[in-house]
């Protein structure tokens, strides 16, 4: 019976899809059996600390051939700048200022029938318009693929095979990104408003993995997808990466995540490449203890460039190549969880480097600034927030929240967040819908978006997940 907890507890801790046993499985008295012949991915590690990951050790929702989940995201943002359209400019994960918002509504599952398996996860909220209007893709030929698909955060199939003792999961469909540390559902995370380098970076991709897992301590996963975070692909060639994930033990995770595609619209020869790589590390752990009961830190640096097409990577000295364009970043946190982890008090931050803008959040209500005049985009905006070559941006955020969780299912989430860049970025006092705050009002000729270089929040938000 231990053994098959153990299995159970680490399917919830890494993701149903991830290991490639459902909850169903590693209860299943047979299946258990015939995995001890194989591999079991991190087998026996109690990974619920970790940021980014499900911090339940137990799910309600399973029966023999499918696994239930659902999630639900709420919060209140106050912005200090108190921008009258109360509009959020440069999150995904915040979209209303002074206002409850529902952000995501989850439901769905993995199902598992004979190694067949298959995820599907619908959206509801702000977070079906917010995470797609950051892809462009969909405007390369017909059909709408941002209506089509913004209401799954996750569907894909595959099958489960075993080589010798190695398990192998081959899938296809839309996926998590992992690029950024922090998972999309903001029921994983330490922190609600995600520093630079995971807000900049992708939370979904849309193709092919494989997971390989060599050992009890090791996963590598190849990837063949239409592009970085995208819907579609924007030229002929499609993008390809990998990750691998690397857990000594328990308290001990490492991983990298590395990306090369080529995603400029109507520049095929401009090519991207970037690295994620992250070190998270719990130094205590008393589960028990009434006083600290555990602690842990996460580390995160990313380095990326696109070369080519009128870009120059790192190089910005030849001229005849174009300026540099490259993404430099970092992010740290640290987390001390209270009272047999009942409570936990979270800070943190990071920065980024960005010439080129061409990871950057474009402002909430502005164009994007694709290189084709007639962009349909641009009807999302009148005055285009500017990403040519060689146009600067750097950014630098800190934040700091308490967490109430008394149950695994639940956590009550205040959070002060500080953000800054070096131009005009953050909603300010005139929003950057119209003169009054509303679309529905003419624009005054002389009116432009109020942006600031600087923001100050508060958030509080209620986290569920069964």
């Amino acid at each position: 019976m231990k053994k098959q907890i153990t299995q159970a507890a680490m399917v919830i801790a890494l993701g149903a899809s991830v290991p490639g046993y459902t909850y169903a499985q590693a209860e299943s008295k047979d299946t258990v059996q015939q995995s001890a012949k194989e591999i079991v991915p991190f087998e026996g590690q109690d990974q619920t600390w970790q940021n980014g990951s499900d911090r339940r050790s137990e799910s309600v929702l399973q029966s023999k051939f499918f696994t239930g989940s659902f999630m639900f995201d709420g919060n209140y943002n106050y912005s200090f700048n108190n921008p009258i359209d109360n509009t959020v400019v440069g999150s995904t994960a915040l979209a209303r200022h002074n206002e409850m918002n529902v952000m995501f509504v989850g439901l769905g599952g993995d199902f598992n029938y004979k190694n067949a398996r298959a995820r599907v996860m619908l959206q509801l909220g702000n977070r079906s318009i917010v995470i797609p209007r950051n892809d462009y893709s969909p405007y390369h030929g017909q059909y709408n693929l941002h209506d089509a698909l913004r209401y799954m955060s996750e569907a894909n199939a595959g099958y489960h095979f075993k080589i010798g003792k190695v398990p192998v999961n081959v899938d296809a469909g839309l996926f998590m990104s992992y690029i950024g540390l922090n998972s999309y559902y903001q029921v994983e995370n330490w922190e609600y408003q995600a520093s630079f380098t995971s807000d900049n970076t992708p939370w979904f991709f849309n193709g092919m993995r494989i997971q390989i897992f060599p050992s009890t301590k090791l996963k590598i996963e190849p990837w063949i997808i239409n592009g970085w975070q995208s819907y579609g692909m924007f030229n002929s060639m499609p993008g390809v990466g990998a990750n691998i994930t690397w857990c000594p033990n328990e308290n001990v995770k490492l991983l990298t995540n590395d990306y090369y595609g080529s995603d400029a619209a109507m520049i095929p020869d401009r090519k991207r490449f970037h690295s994620d790589n992250s070190f998270l590390v719990r130094y205590f752990n008393r589960p028990e203890s009434k006083g600290i009961s555990k602690m842990a830190f996460s580390l995160t640096g990313d380095l990326g460039f696109e070369k080519g097409g009128g870009v120059n990577g790192f190089n910005d000295n030849d001229s005849t190549a174009g300026p540099a364009q490259y993404f430099v970043s970092g992010m740290i946190y640290n987390r001390v969880w209270f009272n047999k982890n009942k409570f936990a008090w979270t800070i943190g931050g990071g920065v980024m480097s960005n010439p080129g803008r061409y990871l950057v959040l474009y402002p909430t209500g502005q164009a994007s600034p694709l290189p084709n005049p007639q962009d349909p985009t641009k009807t999302e905006g009148a005055y285009p927030f500017s990403a040519n070559p060689g146009d600067q941006f750097k950014g630098w955020d800190c934040s700091t929240n308490f967490d109430w969780m008394p149950n695994q299912s639940l956590t009550v989430r205040l959070e002060y967040v500080h953000r800054s860049a070096n131009v005009p970025y953050f909603a300010g006092r005139g929003g950057v819908t119209s003169q009054t705050g509303y679309t529905t009002t003419t624009l005054d000729p002389n009116w432009r978006p109020d942006l600031v270089k600087s923001e100050d929040k508060i958030i509080f938000a209620v986290l569920f997940r069964m």
